[in-house]
């Protein structure tokens, strides 16, 4: 996860790394660092106060008409700046799963070496009465083909799909379109 939910007086502020934030005045001094409440996230969460600033002036006016009664009045909240960096347990994590990632390259690289052995297989069952390019049709296009293919292609061409494609949609497509030719 690239970002962090964190809290801060009392409100809830969803931070990246390097981000730059302007929250309720913080007790910290300009300068120094701390570590927010983190709700979600695997970070280590640092903020590190920028400035101390003020808001924007609201001006508030209150007025009663026909009595001559006018009141006007300021505010600027009190803020401060933050940039956020979101710590090494993130990075620790992220490594982590790096390492675990390697044996699976490893293990599925073995699998395309495997690969040119199926690869005969389906030029064999294509002679066997598979539809012409079957192996490079997509599910919308068997399903709409298997409308016209004979039984011997259907079955044909389910087997290939059980034995190597796998692919539901085409499985479906195939078997209903040979439940309609038994019927018939």
């Amino acid at each position: 996860m690239d970002y962090a939910i964190i809290r801060l007086g009392g409100k809830q502020y969803r931070v990246r790394e390097g981000q730059t934030l302007v929250v309720d005045r913080v007790k910290a001094d300009e300068g120094k660092t701390f570590q927010p409440d983190v709700l979600l996230g695997e970070a280590t969460v640092t903020a590190t106060v920028v400035a101390h600033e003020r808001g924007p002036k609201i001006r508030i006016g209150k007025y009663k008409r026909r009595t001559g009664y006018k009141r006007h009045n300021g505010f600027r909240a009190a803020t401060s700046r933050l940039e956020i960096s979101l710590g090494a347990a993130k990075k620790k994590a992220a490594a982590a799963p790096k390492k675990a990632a390697e044996p699976k390259v490893e293990q599925a690289a073995p699998a395309p070496a495997a690969a040119p052995a199926p690869a005969a297989a389906p030029a064999e069952e294509h002679v066997k009465g598979m539809p012409k390019d079957y192996e490079g049709m997509t599910v919308a296009q068997v399903s709409e083909g298997a409308k016209g293919w004979n039984k011997p292609m259907l079955q044909a061409a389910l087997a290939f799909e059980q034995a190597h494609a796998g692919r539901k949609g085409a499985i479906a497509a195939l078997e209903s379109a040979l439940k309609a030719k038994e019927e018939h």
